[in-house]
């Protein structure tokens, strides 16, 4: 290959590690730009990832524990190159390549594959529980470059990764005098179990002193169902560590691959359940109306979108039984929350207007007569008249 060949190879060696390809899409490119088969192994001798097929499960049996710190030809007649992935002080995998012709020829792509994937094996560090955390700091931080990617990284960590996620951030609400790693434990367990599910894996990721969990939810009852657990988990907690509080934020059910947005509704239903109702609460993003946009702001699409959510079971109602919910809600709000002068506007009799309340409270899931709700339901009316031509 030439010069420029060479460099290139690196660059795309290069960019698939900065979008979070893994070790499995390196493999895969070396494969290809080789035609050979591609065999990598951990330290241990475990299978990371493979390309191609015909490979054998592991070449620890043709080259022993030495160190190939070069390519080395493959003993026993068998037709490759091999040499050992190292880092500064350990040696981190085994990178194989298998094919019919002479494959010397690419020791150069093979001594830049390694050096690449020396990068990742390093990051992965600590075993499976390692590689494990490694690829959900990866999602978290949206690091992956496409859905594929993602889902190839975790087949080659043997992870089951289910279609959709619901982030939940879980935060100690401690005395100063109690030991911080050990409330984290009793923590983490409680909720890993809390949590769990039977059909994919559920990630837990610690930062600082927030635990975030990933809930599986492939079908909208496993958000629905996860969204409960989480409610009852202060309560499911104080049952095997009375001494422990913690505050809850849940964020809302999102594709894997947008694993990062969920977890910003988390954190910020966590934030906005702490400043309005103090310490230990539970927020869950989606019941939270208008806070969350007054606390992390918002664009027109994103303010129309909220409306409309909003409004939208009242319209579906009045359309399917020719009501006129909306409107009753409007003047309610409009005439100081007078029910006699909204009956009178309405001509209809003050009990008609109760009643409507009541319809209302039951459609929207809300209480009129709560401060929260009623922001929700004013702002959504308002933004509904500003955007509405």
């Amino acid at each position: 290959m030439t010069a420029d060949e060479l460099v290139g190879f690196a660059e795309e060696l290069a960019r698939i590690s900065a979008s979070g390809g893994g070790v499995k899409a390196l493999a895969d490119r070396l494969a290809g730009a080789t035609g050979c088969g591609v065999l990598v192994e951990d330290a241990q001798w475990r299978h990371v990832a493979a390309s191609g097929k015909g490979l054998p499960s592991s070449v620890r049996s043709l080259v022993g524990d030495e160190a190939q710190k070069a390519p080395s030809p493959l003993p026993n007649g068998r037709a490759g190159r091999t040499m050992t992935i190292g880092g500064a002080d350990a040696r981190l995998g085994q990178i194989s390549i298998f094919s019919a012709s002479e494959a010397g020829q690419f020791d150069h792509l093979l001594r830049l594959a390694a050096g690449a994937m020396a990068i990742e094996l390093a990051r992965d560090g600590g075993g499976a529980p390692g590689r494990i955390r490694a690829f959900w700091e990866r999602l978290a931080s949206g690091d992956y470059l496409d859905a594929a990617a993602a889902k190839d990284d975790a087949a080659a960590r043997a992870i089951v990764l289910a279609s959709h996620y619901v982030a939940v951030a879980v935060e100690p609400e401690t005395a100063a005098n109690r030991s911080g790693a050990a409330d984290q434990a009793a923590i983490r367990a409680v909720a890993a179990q809390s949590l769990q599910s039977p059909d994919a894996a559920t990630g837990v990721l610690e930062r600082a002193n927030t635990m975030l969990l990933f809930v599986p939810a492939a079908r909208e009852i496993d958000a629905a169902n996860a969204r409960t657990a989480a409610s009852l988990l202060p309560r499911t907690l104080a049952k095997k560590h009375a001494e422990l509080r913690v505050g809850i934020g849940v964020g809302t059910r999102v594709p894997f691959i947008d694993l990062r947005a969920s977890i910003e509704r988390a954190q910020a239903a966590l934030t906005i359940a702490r400043r309005l109702h103090g310490a230990g609460k539970v927020g869950i993003y989606e019941e939270l109306g208008a806070y969350p946009l007054l606390l992390q702001g918002a664009d027109p699409a994103a303010l129309r979108a909220f409306a409309s959510a909003t409004l939208a079971p009242l319209r579906a109602y009045d359309e399917k039984h020719q009501t006129e919910l909306e409107r009753t809600l409007h003047l309610y709000f409009s005439v100081g929350e007078n029910v006699k002068t909204a009956a009178d506007r309405l001509n209809v009799h003050r009990h008609t207007v109760f009643y409507r309340l009541r319809q209302i409270n039951d459609i929207c899931r809300c209480k009129l007569d709560d401060p929260h709700d009623q922001l929700t339901l004013r702002m959504a009316i308002a933004i509904d008249a500003l955007t509405t031509e």
